[in-house]
């Protein structure tokens, strides 16, 4: 389990994350949703020690973030940020090969070569894995990076809005490959979604912040609520069932 207690973060006067309290369970998937500006990426980034925190305290499994050494940590959380462009040309298998660099330093073993073979054919990307990074969809780009981090093979997965700029298609798949990292492989994935559609459809828990809070939190059927979203988002929701699923229409 990740713990945050009491977790702030200023820039200034401004509180962008104001002593907030969360928790996410193993072997889950956890969406933080909310408006622009409500500190969700923030707070991903100081649970991943990305950034530094200017009160309150995070563990994972009961260790204070603190004690973990960066190698230890690498090996335990990884995390996807927004932005992932690289300036040097990599081919899809180098890329993932980067994953394996808390155990290989650099020198991949046969084992290494066996997690990057696997993680490449997790995301479907075999048949172009000598492909370059600058030849692929956006689509097909981003689960080259998720079979990076899949490659680190944490138990703990962050993710900084994955979705970015992707079409429909390509964020179904990518939504898709992380439900199954929690489903098939028992991972933990944690991330950042601007829809509330694929929040409602894809997560076991939501974690919704406004104006650096924490406003709602709890199971998806629970939080996706028109009284609950109204409060989120200062507009007016209508939730339908279909198949099962919680549809927002927030369109009229």
């Amino acid at each position: 389990m990740i713990l945050a207690e009491s977790v702030t973060k200023q820039y200034g006067a401004a509180a962008v994350v104001d002593e907030v309290t969360a928790s996410i369970r193993e072997g889950t998937m956890t969406t933080f949703i909310g408006p622009n500006g409500a500190g969700k990426s923030t707070l991903l980034s100081m649970v991943s020690r990305l950034l530094k925190r200017d009160g309150g305290s995070v563990s994972i499994d009961g260790m204070p973030m603190e004690h973990f050494h960066d190698k230890e940590l690498a090996k335990k959380l990884a995390i996807l940020k927004q932005s992932n462009e690289m300036n040097v040309r990599l081919s899809i298998y180098d890329l993932v090969s980067f994953g394996r660099f808390p155990y290989s330093r650099g020198r991949l073993t046969a084992e290494d070569r066996r997690v990057i073979d696997e993680s490449i054919a997790y995301v479907e990307l075999e048949s172009m894995q000598n492909k370059y990074l600058d030849e692929l969809s956006g689509g097909q780009r981003q689960r080259a990076f998720i079979a990076m981090i899949l490659a680190q093979d944490t138990d703990y997965i962050l993710l900084d809005e994955p979705l970015n700029n992707l079409d429909m298609r390509h964020s179904v798949q990518i939504m898709k490959v992380l439900r199954s990292l929690v489903d098939d492989l028992g991972k933990t994935v944690v991330l950042v979604v601007h829809d509330i559609n694929f929040a409602s459809c894809y997560s076991d828990f939501i974690l919704a912040m406004k104006n650096g809070k924490v406003v709602k939190e709890g199971r998806t059927w629970e939080v996706i609520h028109p009284d609950h979203l109204k409060e989120i988002y200062d507009m007016d929701f209508q939730v339908q069932e279909i198949n099962n699923q919680k549809i927002c229409v927030y369109f009229s």
